[in-house]
C-alpha cells in the first residue's frame, strides 16, 4: 500500500497543529506533538497515512521533491523558495506573525530608512529580502543566517536584519526597532502537484477533513 505522507513542522506551531490534526480520522500518534522527541516518522489512525516531523524551513522542500505528499508551511517559507511543484490550497489560520525589517535604535537616531541606498542585512530570507529592497531601489548585501539574527547588529556584522516578528520583545531586548513590515505570515496546507494528480481522491479527502476541523 502506497502511503500518504504529511510533513509537519516542529517548533513554535506544533501545538496549533495538534489542535487541527488530532480531530481528524487520520490523527497522528501523540508523540508527534512532543518537541523533545527524536523520532521523525509517526503512524496515524489510518494505515495509509503517515507523518514526518521536519524543520519548519524544510517542510516545503520535502513536499516539493515528493518525499511528502502534503505538509504544513508558513507563507514565509512558501514565498522564499517559490517551488513550482508546491501549491497551497488551504489557509490554516495558525502560526500568525510577520516578516519585518528591523534596525539598531542607535542607527535610526542618526538616519531615516528613506535615506538607505547601499546596505548590509542579516536574514534567513535572502530572496524575500532582495525582492523587498529591490522594489525600493536599495542595493543590499545579504548575510545568510539561520538563527539568532538579533545578535548580528550587536556584534557589528550589520546594522539591519529581516526576520520573523511576533511580539517584538526579542528585538527590543537586543536594541533593535521594527522599521517596516514586509509581509504577514500564517501557516498553510501545501500539496505536491504531481502527487495531487496521482492520488487525487485520497488527498482531496485529507484537505476536506482538515478544512472541516479548522
Amino acid at each position: 500500500m502506497n502511503k500518504i505522507i504529511i510533513a509537519v513542522p516542529r517548533g513554535r506551531i506544533i501545538k496549533e497543529c495538534r489542535s487541527i490534526l488530532s480531530k481528524t480520522t487520520f490523527a497522528p500518534e501523540p508523540l508527534l506533538f512532543d518537541n523533545n522527541t527524536r523520532k521523525l516518522r509517526f503512524k496515524s489512525k489510518k494505515k495509509n497515512v503517515e507523518f514526518i516531523k521536519v524543520r519548519a524551513f524544510d517542510a516545503c522542500t520535502f513536499v516539493a521533491f515528493g518525499a511528502a505528499h502534503l505538509g504544513i508551511a508558513g507563507d514565509d517559507v512558501i514565498k522564499e523558495f517559490n517551488y513550482s511543484e508546491v501549491y497551497a490550497p488551504l489557509e490554516l489560520n495558525i502560526g500568525h506573525c510577520r516578516i519585518s525589517v528591523a534596525a539598531l535604535k542607535s542607527l535610526l537616531k542618526k538616519e531615516e530608512p528613506e535615506t538607505w541606498s547601499n546596505i548590509r542585512v542579516a536574514t534567513k530570507y535572502p530572496q524575500i529580502t532582495k525582492d523587498y529592497f529591490s522594489k525600493k531601489g536599495i542595493q543590499v548585501e545579504i548575510i545568510k543566517l539561520n538563527g539568532s539574527m538579533e545578535l548580528a547588529p550587536s556584534l557589528k556584522m550589520c546594522r539591519r536584519i529581516v526576520d520573523l516578528v511576533s511580539t517584538g520583545k526579542t528585538l527590543k531586548v537586543n536594541g533593535l526597532k521594527e522599521v517596516d513590515e514586509i509581509m504577514k505570515i500564517q501557516s498553510k496546507l501545501i500539496v505536491n502537484r504531481s502527487a495531487y494528480k496521482t492520488k487525487m481522491n485520497e488527498i482531496k479527502k485529507i484537505i476536506s477533513e482538515i478544512e472541516d476541523n479548522l
